[in-house]
């Protein structure tokens, strides 16, 4: 017999055990009282053990003489390496007459940086098979860069160069604000992205968020390379900043590695954080529709008012919306307007949550004359959250589905640690990873019972539909003073 099949023989020799055929067979074993499988959709689900969800051996935090706080995460499983610095202001601490600045100047820092031009930049880190960018959100501005662990000498320098040295050259700011336009114009041909526009303008109508991330056609034609440079100025502050990376790295090293690039950044004050939205909006429920005569669907939003990311109720609030919309074909949602009644493909509910209150969602679309029974259906899900919150088998599915989507989003390192930057940022503990499926284990009937009857509100939401305004207007004129907007 060849090794192959001596490979292969071996388990099932080991299976099947070496009583000699001569020897008397054992008695038989009686065999058990048959039982009764439940379904696996109805069994009690296997308890999520305890224990922490970063290796404190592998991981490293620091904080350099000028504020710059480091966290490093060592995996070596890969010749791999991803490292950045994320600030903590974006979009969100824009003025309204800047509205879209942090884009611009974040698209703009990508043009080139230190002895590098754009076209150097690129072809420096494309002959690595790296890669580099610069992304803005709503409270964050973070450079990135990402390589194999041999070439960490030149991404460290490309870092470098793109945090303390970019160039926002003034021939390629009417390149990017021409890009900049480009988008915000094709996005009216989006129902959805014109659906959400209007109602962050109904639900802040004199605040930042009341605006996309990306500004306005209005605001952004007046961009320059001044403004990208005023911008970078105010928010890349080494006190506000943290420095991360992940991957194939030798913890020792790229300390001083990042004390000796990034130590001489100068400190000063960071800039203040933006002011909350005027509370409790809106004060009563509005309808705005968004006519657009041309589409046979509508395109449907209703919410209000949320909560911010360091608020104590969000791991309840979020076990909530789970029930209600945001678990897919199993949400009540799901289950009323697309599986019992027909009126959509799909439908959700979110939270989105900032440094301050973002907004909450339930969204879906419907054939045009359905509209006014997807709204009822909407306002009376919400409604019935108050006086049927998550308890019992819903409660706990919801349980196992969040943690369940918490252990999927940390599956690379670079993963983990951008959530440990989200943490650092928004000044949660430090050990909010480790914590988090307890902290969700321990949420209560009562708990879920008191989103339900204090954070939501059917009866004050803004109501948005993107369609037809003559065939809409009828059917929603009496749940509110009815505006119309054109796109």
């Amino acid at each position: 017999m060849n090794r192959s099949a001596i490979a292969w023989a071996l388990p099932a020799f080991l299976f099947l055990g070496c009583a000699s055929p001569k020897n008397d067979p054992p008695p038989p074993t009686p065999s058990p009282a048959p039982v009764a499988l439940l379904p696996a959709w109805e069994r009690e689900p296997a308890s999520v053990p305890d224990g922490t969800v970063v290796d404190a051996t592998k991981l490293h935090r620091a904080t350099l003489d000028n504020g710059l706080r480091l966290i490093m995460l060592q995996d070596r499983r890969l010749p791999y390496v991803s490292l950045g610095i994320t600030v903590a202001s974006g979009a969100s601490s824009e003025e309204l007459s800047q509205a879209g600045v942090a884009q611009f100047t974040a698209e703009l820092m990508e043009r080139g940086a230190g002895a590098r031009d754009t076209l150097a930049l690129a072809e420096t880190m494309d002959a690595l098979g790296a890669r580099f960018g610069v992304g803005s959100g709503w409270d964050t501005t973070t450079v990135s860069v990402s390589g194999l662990s041999g070439d960490l000498t030149v991404l460290l320098e490309v870092l470098r160069d793109l945090v303390l040295d970019p160039r926002l050259p003034r021939d390629e700011a009417e390149r990017v604000r021409a890009e900049q336009l480009a988008a915000l114009e094709s996005d009216k041909d989006s129902p959805r992205t014109l659906g959400a526009r209007a109602f962050a303008r109904t639900l802040y109508p004199d605040h930042r968020y009341g605006l996309p991330s990306s500004g306005t056609p209005e605001t952004v034609k007046r961009l320059s390379a001044r403004d990208a440079r005023a911008f970078y100025d105010k928010i890349f502050v080494p006190r506000d900043a943290v420095f991360f990376a992940s991957g194939n790295i030798d913890i020792a090293a790229l300390s001083e590695s990042a004390r000796s690039l990034f130590g001489g950044w100068e400190d000063r004050e960071p800039l203040a954080k933006p002011a909350p939205p005027p509370a409790e909006a809106p004060e009563a429920t509005r309808v705005v529709i968004v006519d657009r005569p041309d589409l046979g669907q509508a395109q449907i939003l209703v919410g209000h008012e949320g909560i911010a990311r360091t608020d104590d109720r969000r791991i309840p609030a979020a076990l909530t919306n789970l029930v209600l919309g945001g678990s897919g074909f199993s949400s009540r949602l799901m289950q009323k307007i697309r599986a019992e009644e027909g009126l959509t493909y799909s439908v959700s509910s979110y939270f989105t949550l900032r440094h301050n209150p973002g907004p909450f969602v339930m969204s879906t679309f419907t054939r045009v004359p359905e509209t006014r029974r997807v709204v009822d259906i909407l306002l009376a899900e919400l409604a019935r959250l108050q006086t049927d919150p998550p308890a019992g088998a819903e409660l706990r599915d919801a349980k196992t589905l969040s943690t369940g989507r918490f252990a999927l989003s940390l599956e690379t390192p670079s993963a983990v640690t951008s959530s440990l930057v989200d943490l650092t940022i928004a000044e949660l503990p430090d050990d909010s990873l480790d914590t988090y499926r307890t902290r969700v284990r321990n949420v209560s009937e009562a708990d879920t019972a008191a989103i339900a009857n204090t954070l939501l509100h059917p009866d004050r939401v803004a109501i948005v539909v993107v369609g037809p305004a003559a065939e809409l207007e009828p059917q929603l004129n009496d749940l509110g003073p009815v505006e119309i907007q054109t796109p």
